[in-house]
């Protein structure tokens, strides 16, 4: 009887990497690590692999498959991102394929395995908020598997990123809530998770210093990113001794959660409460009344930026002893002021 064919799962098994890593190493893909390469290369050989030429003529070309995972489609933000992806990649043949996390780490995880099955070229990423282990992203940055984070990003991981400055736009639209009188400002604040979350957090915290005026921990409500979690959110504020005088959420979602159900509790906005304002600049903040101040992203720009960061790494074919190198883009933003943060005078 003769031996059992060893298959790429066999090598992928064996030295505790992905087929998908052990396939590109055996077609001498510029994106693998060398050591990665050496290790499979040696062990193909030491079990006398034998490619299917049929499936290796295939994998030597690119798939021309971009995966794009995000982390939720609760509102337009993200929607607004791919077609801005889209529009760089579709006029380059590349076909998008596009999953959602649902905020969970798990599914996170599962939709990048599924796409690398399918042999996508890069990967486009926001992380959800429960992305707390990275490792599996570190592997393909040292793998120099192209991908590039846009909105939310890993602090800890050097890998291509687009972004706005949430520190610098959170501390203005604070800023124009002391401006127009707020002195006991509440922040619903989103994921310590969330690197976002936490630049916004931060610059609300110094936008109070500068005015000096006291950071209060009863003042900042962990609430998540939710709209569910802002109601919530609105009804230990209605709990509060004393009742602050503005808000700024972590996104729009929040704030208006918030605002919705301190409006179904006859606290006025902005009379009796002088300022709301959130982030993100949401379809919803022109609906609600009042229209919420928001900061606006530019999302589209922040889709096709991305995108085109990842075609710089698909096409930089390195040496590859040499790693790509880590590109960031800061795009800027726009506080939009409405009526919800505008005191009324009479």
């Amino acid at each position: 009887m003769s031996k059992p064919r060893v298959t790429i799962k066999d090598l992928a098994k064996e030295l505790k990497i992905s087929t998908s890593t052990v396939s590109r190493a055996l077609c001498d893909k510029w994106d693998v690590n060398p050591e990665t390469r050496k290790a499979v290369l040696e062990l193909a050989e030491k079990w006398n692999y034998k490619p299917n030429p049929i499936s290796l003529s295939l994998k030597q070309s690119q798939s021309m498959f971009i995966g794009v995972i995000v982390p939720e489609f609760v509102n337009s933000f993200f929607s607004e991102v791919i077609m801005g992806i889209q529009s760089v990649l579709n006029p380059e043949g590349y076909h998008v394929l596009i999953m959602q996390s649902n905020e969970s780490h798990e599914n996170e995880l599962r939709n990048m395995k599924a796409l690398e099955a399918q042999m996508v070229d890069g990967f486009l990423i926001s992380v959800t908020q429960e992305s707390e282990n990275t490792s599996y992203f570190s592997d393909l940055i040292w793998n120099n598997f192209p991908v590039v984070f846009f909105n939310r990003i890993c602090a800890e991981l050097s890998a291509p990123h687009v972004v706005i400055d949430d520190y610098k736009w959170a501390f203005a639209a604070v800023e124009h809530l002391i401006q127009q009188g707020c002195r006991r400002i509440v922040h619903l604040a989103g994921s310590e998770d969330l690197l976002i979350a936490q630049k916004r957090k931060n610059g609300y915290m110094d936008a109070l210093r500068k005015y000096g005026l006291l950071v209060e921990e009863s003042l900042i409500i962990d609430c998540g990113i939710m709209m569910e979690k802002g109601i919530m959110a609105a009804h230990q504020i209605l709990e509060m001794e004393k009742m602050p005088d503005g808000i700024f959420a972590v996104n729009d979602p929040v704030a208006i959660g918030a605002m919705k159900t301190l409006q179904k509790n006859k606290i006025r906005i902005p009379e009796d409460m002088a300022g709301v304002v959130g982030f993100s600049e949401s379809k919803e903040a022109f609906i609600v009344e009042p229209n919420l101040t928001s900061v606006e992203q530019p999302t589209f720009e922040m889709g096709r930026n991305a995108a085109q960061l990842l075609l710089e790494q698909i096409k930089h074919n390195v040496n590859n002893e040499d790693k790509m190198l880590s590109k960031s883009i800061i795009l800027d933003a726009k506080l939009n002021i409405r009526e919800s943060s505008l005191r009324r005078t009479s």
